[in-house]
């Protein structure tokens, strides 16, 4: 048979629905793809549990619930972080900035830290075009703060939303944002060693060091929002970059 005819038989066979893309999932919530792959829910969309402030059993209320978004509604809340600790594994949620605002996502925040930042890498919340640290790409939003700079600018306009992920598999690190892969190093190689001698990360021996750690949230005094946390562990491989 044809190879054109062999087609048109398995489209005829087939119902349209199969070809289909799944419908949109509501926020803060998982699809049966999501589950069978993994994910699991860090937030739920009405409530803060499973986070506290760093170094507390409890929250600040300027951490509040707003339109299905964990909102910092000004500067006062204090970094919050997790309860549980993830060594590998993927992160995915989506963030908003304020017009000029500055925060950040840290992930394998060791137990013994001082602070959610000083031992842990972040992954930059910015408005790159209203604050002075989009001037700087190792600085700027989607960087692997202070180290390394994303490939490109892949922010959406300040007050839109942006998808991002985190994937730390090993020493093996990336940062995606929008679709983009725009981070991606070894913990530990000569770009990670050269960027990290080079910055304010340089004569301290414990950072990055963490094979896990808690997924922590900054307070930088700004309005941020948050929704869509969700994270699926990974089983650990080799250090080569993904695909």
């Amino acid at each position: 048979m044809r190879p054109f005819l062999l087609a048109c038989c398995l489209i005829a066979a087939f119902p349209l629905a199969v070809f289909a893309a799944d419908p949109a999932v509501a926020p803060n919530t998982l699809s049966d793809s999501d589950k069978a792959a993994g994910w699991k829910l860090l937030f739920d969309g009405s409530t803060t549990a499973g986070w506290t402030n760093y170094k507390s059993e409890t929250i600040k209320p300027n951490w509040v619930i707003d339109d299905g978004a964990l909102h910092l509604k000004g500067g006062g809340g204090g970094d919050i972080a997790t309860t549980a600790e993830y060594d590998n594994f993927e992160l995915s949620l989506e963030w908003k900035i304020s017009p000029g605002g500055n925060s950040g996502i840290m992930y394998r925040i060791p137990p013994a830290a001082k602070s959610i930042y000083s031992d842990a890498i972040e992954m930059q919340v910015l408005d790159n075009a209203g604050h002075k640290d989009g001037k700087n790409p190792k600085t700027s939003a989607g960087s692997a703060y202070a180290l390394l700079a994303p490939s490109k600018d892949a922010t959406k306009p300040v007050g839109e939303w942006n998808a991002v992920r985190v994937v730390a598999d090993g020493k093996h690190i990336e940062h995606w944002m929008n679709g983009e892969k725009i981070v991606d190093v070894i913990i530990g190689s000569e770009a990670w060693n050269t960027a990290k001698a080079a910055g304010k990360f340089a004569k301290n021996e414990q950072f990055a060091s963490a094979p896990s750690g808690r997924i922590g949230l900054q307070d930088h005094g700004n309005l941020v929002w948050y929704r869509n946390i969700k994270v699926r562990s990974l089983p650990g491989k080799s250090d080569a970059p993904t695909k």
